[in-house]
């Protein structure tokens, strides 16, 4: 399906252009389950039933494995996987809890430290003292460090016994720009989700295979400038580039929950449902 290119503009009701809604099956669109904000994160994590496990996974030609970390959904049937693509602010609680929350909702969710090998004697982000120094250090990853340890976190999560072979990204912030570059990375892509990240080049979206959703802050100027041009790219190349804008919410939103005058939240609630829905379609 081929979807008219959005407006840059938000609408009053957060939605935008001709993109198709699903609810949830976890909650209801009043009162959606989403992921704790910031400094709810912990204990989230330490209250979740769910089962989540670091693991180390070897990239060719590194000395240094991946960091990445598994939560697994409860259900009885093999489920598709999602990698989350942490922020800049790497691989925090926060994002560990959003990777658990879903799997609250029917996804084996695998998150990645991104920076594995480049902190202090060979570690990632925990290992980094300072948020400055976790930004700077992933300022310095290339798209080819970054797509290389994407493709090998995919390889081995569409393997896992309870995976049923479908596969998604989902990143945010920075990382959201990067699910973005992947889904034109990585043709076996079943489904990319952009949270507030910025468009790739439109000389690389020729290769996307994978529908595509952007959900973004209204007052996010930085990064809704490269919405347009990625739609009209898009819609001339014939692919699916969903996009949502809510008004009134800025950067960062579902981490930033409480800001914004309710804006950040009532973004954060429509946002996570909608995203649960594009999954269901294309997962």
């Amino acid at each position: 399906m081929v979807l008219e290119p959005a407006p840059v503009q938000p609408s009053d009701s957060g939605r935008s252009g001709h993109a198709e809604t699903t609810v949830s099956h976890s909650s209801t669109a009043n009162n959606p389950i989403i992921p704790p904000g910031e400094a709810q994160a912990k204990t989230a994590l330490e209250r979740s039933p769910r089962h989540g496990e670091y693991v180390d996974l070897k990239i060719e030609g590194s000395d240094h494995p991946v960091l990445t970390w598994v939560v697994y959904p409860e259900r009885k049937d093999k489920a598709p996987v999602v990698i989350v693509i942490h922020e800049i602010y790497g691989l925090t609680d926060w994002i560990r809890a959003v990777a658990d929350q879903l799997a609250a909702d029917g996804f084996i969710a695998v998150a990645p430290d991104l920076i594995s090998g480049k902190g202090p004697g060979g570690g990632g982000t925990a290992s980094v003292q300072s948020r400055d120094d976790v930004v700077k250090l992933i300022r310095g990853l290339t798209d080819g460090e970054v797509n290389m340890m994407l493709n090998a976190v995919r390889s081995y999560a569409i393997k896992l016994p309870a995976a049923n072979g479908k596969s998604a990204v989902a990143g945010f912030c920075w990382g959201g720009g990067k699910s973005f570059s992947y889904a034109a990375e990585q043709p076996e892509l079943n489904a990319a989700v952009v949270y507030y990240g910025t468009s790739p080049d439109q000389k690389e979206l020729g290769s996307i295979k994978a529908p595509v959703l952007g959900l973004y802050g209204g007052d996010d100027a930085r990064v809704n400038a490269t919405i347009g041009p990625a739609a009209g790219e898009m819609k001339k190349l014939g692919k699916v580039y969903e996009v949502e804008i809510y008004e009134g919410a800025g950067h960062g939103f579902l981490r930033q929950q409480d800001g914004r005058d309710g804006a950040n939240m009532r973004a954060s609630k429509q946002a996570w449902e909608r995203m649960l829905g594009f999954f269901r379609k294309y997962l």
